[in-house]
């Protein structure tokens, strides 16, 4: 897809805005981008509505590197700016459209994963009507039914919602080439869609001893500034291909692709303090703007014991994991049997986070009577929990 056709005096010639920086070649997006699936259609359409002025919404939706977390690395002095590759992708859009309104949403959240990205998604992304969601969860991610299920159910979610968004798949990899892309990347070959790949850069580069690996991460997991900068670099690249060839794109045609996977959250949704209310709190109480999640329920003593009464097919919980010995663990019992651990203590790790846990699922919806409680052996008396998880 990298080359472009010659010029012919019917063609328009468009100006691309040059990257912020030059340091991959055309072979390096080869590299990042080799599927000959990927069909780029619906994204160059959210350009012709940008180039005819019309506003347009550009979200990105993932874990912590979406977020804008930078490690420290040793070429991140060569940057004249410093920006995450969110930023960097966003600011083509705003750099190449000046004159159009483009809105900007960064929806990710360290820590997190495609299970919570698909219950949030609505709230978070698609109540802001996008025109194109870009999703990086190929980090945080495992492999395995359960991720491979929920990746699926993430980007059909937003193909089939109403604004009929575009979507491109990021995947990025640890430096140590851990990823999640050799099951995310199915997701995109079986809906055609735009796929690159920061795993398949890196690894290039380590090959031929090009970069190492503490030039583009300091901490494994979080690309350094000059790490962001090839994934903002390789990202502006190939919007400018595209553009470049504008007038190649025909019109997109309605999503209609058949599900990789069993389509369980296709309406998953989080209860929040705001919309559902326990049946007891036990020895739980509110608590008001916890860590950005706004009110959520906690535990500090006692047993714990809050219930809710909850009509759901499949369920799953969000709750703090801590690095404070405080913290304990607790049980979920749901319909008065026991289902599992919640384990909030996360000594000696590298942070404090939200995390989420699937309790059950099934094919039926079903009125059930959930209970959270401390476990009879744990170590810490607390645990807040953020969220419930449903779908219908």
């Amino acid at each position: 897809m990298w080359e472009q056709e010659a010029e012919t005096d019917n063609k328009p010639v468009r100006t691309v805005q040059p990257a912020w920086t030059d340091y991959l070649t055309e072979d390096d997006m080869q590299t990042a981008s080799p599927w000959k699936s990927c069909d780029n259609t619906a994204l160059a359409a959210v350009m012709k509505r940008a180039e005819a002025g019309e506003p347009v919404t550009i979200a990105c939706i993932g874990g912590s590197i979406t977020q804008g977390t930078i490690s420290n690395g040793p070429l991140d002095s060569e940057l004249t700016k410093k920006s995450c590759y969110a930023d960097i992708f966003f600011a083509w859009w705003k750099e190449t459209f000046p004159d159009t309104k483009v809105t900007t949403v960064n929806a990710g959240i360290g820590g997190t994963d495609s299970y919570l990205g698909v219950h949030r998604v609505q709230e978070d992304v698609l109540d802001y009507q996008p025109d194109l969601v870009l999703v990086e969860y190929s980090v945080n991610d495992g492999v395995g039914g359960h991720y491979k299920n929920s990746y699926d159910n993430l980007v059909r979610r937003i193909l089939k919602y109403e604004t009929s968004p575009a979507v491109l798949l990021l995947f990025m990899s640890q430096t140590n080439l851990t990823s999640a892309q050799s099951e995310h990347q199915l997701v995109g070959y079986s809906y055609e869609l735009p796929m690159i790949s920061h795993g398949n850069l890196i690894r290039e580069f380590f090959g031929n001893e090009r970069y190492t690996e503490e030039e583009l991460s300091g901490d494994v997991s979080h690309p350094s500034a000059f790490g962001h900068a090839l994934v903002g670099e390789m990202l502006w690249k190939y919007l400018n291909n595209i553009y470049a060839e504008l007038d190649s794109y025909g019109e997109p045609e309605p999503f209609d692709k058949k599900a990789l996977t069993k389509e369980r959250y296709q309406n998953a949704e989080m209860l929040s303090a705001q919309t559902i209310v326990p049946d007891s709190l036990g020895t739980f109480s509110e608590q008001e703007e916890f860590n950005g999640w706004g009110t959520v329920w906690t535990n500090k003593t006692g047993d714990g014991g809050i219930t809710f009464t909850v009509k759901c097919r499949n369920l799953g919980l969000l709750f703090w994991r801590s690095t404070y010995d405080s913290y304990g663990t607790y049980e979920i019992w749901v319909d008065g049997e026991y289902k599992a651990d919640l384990d909030a203590r996360f000594l000696n790790g590298w942070g404090q986070y939200a995390f989420s846990q699937e309790i059950f699922l099934s094919d039926e919806e079903a009125e059930h009577t959930v209970t959270i409680k401390k476990a009879a052996d744990s170590a810490g008396d607390e645990f807040t929990l953020i969220r419930l998880l449903i779908s219908h």
